[in-house]
């Protein structure tokens, strides 16, 4: 019994760390699917075949499951306190998503890697993205990417960084196809440096956010207030992440 309530604990524990979820991330390998070349899309084939960019979003979060993945948890978030860049900040001896997604495209790139390498590569890389572009995955070093901000959604028992990776999106009722279709508009959306592949824009821009984020005006539950004030910014949000990812992925094979 005793081994297992760990289990159920751990499950618990590791759910909280997710982003987006599987239709924010689905969502994110759609629009940028959309937004890929050509050449692109015939060597992501070569690499993977038919698993299509939707199916290969979550594949980091169901890797945790096997303990063999547990040396890439540390990957899918990074702490920088308020006042702080990555360049001056405190760095993980274990990585973090700056450091995993500069290493994925280096292993894609790289003539030497195996199909497999490559293949584990991308699956990363498309998630990774989409966890740099959920605010909390850039946390403040205080409270564990909102993890630890206890408060209840729509009267049920949550967190505010369960809230940002599918509490929203949920409540919200769409497939990750019709969140794309709501989403992606990009040549009628006026976003600053929306094809941008620069890490450290997308690091500033959801510090930029913490305020917003953490303005949690009823504390005791947030319900349609709070996301009437935030949906806008999700859906911005998953539009960057998907449009990046296309920027990056047609870089790589460019």
């Amino acid at each position: 019994m005793k081994k297992t309530l760990i289990i159920i604990t751990l499950l618990a524990f590791s759910t909280q760390l997710l982003a987006w979820g599987q239709i924010g991330h689905r969502t994110i390998g759609l629009i940028a699917t959309n937004h890929l070349s050509n050449k692109t899309k015939k060597a992501l084939h070569e690499i993977m075949g038919h698993e299509s960019l939707m199916q290969a979003s979550t594949w980091m979060d169901e890797i945790r499951s096997d303990s063999t993945w547990d040396y890439t948890h540390p990957w899918h978030y990074v702490t920088i306190p308020d006042g702080q860049s990555y360049a001056t900040s405190e760095k993980s001896d274990k990585g973090d998503v700056v450091e995993a997604i500069e290493r994925m495209k280096a292993i894609i790139k790289d003539e030497n890697s195996s199909r497999d390498e490559k293949r584990n590569a991308v699956r990363m890389l498309v998630h990774l993205i989409g966890d740099i572009h959920q605010p909390l995955h850039v946390g403040n070093g205080e409270d564990r990417g909102g993890n630890s901000v206890k408060i209840k959604w729509f009267y049920e028992k949550s967190n505010l960084h369960r809230i940002w990776d599918s509490g929203m999106i949920d409540s919200k009722q769409l497939s990750y196809t019709e969140l794309a279709q709501f989403v992606d508009h990009p040549n009628e959306t006026p976003i600053p440096n929306l094809h941008s592949t620069d890490v450290n824009i997308w690091i500033k821009e959801a510090m930029d956010l913490r305020p917003q984020v953490y303005d949690l005006t009823n504390e005791e539950n947030l319900s349609y207030e709070y996301m009437y004030k935030n949906w806008d910014t999700v859906m911005a949000q998953l539009e960057k992440a998907g449009i990046r990812l296309a920027e990056t992925l047609n870089e790589i094979f460019g």
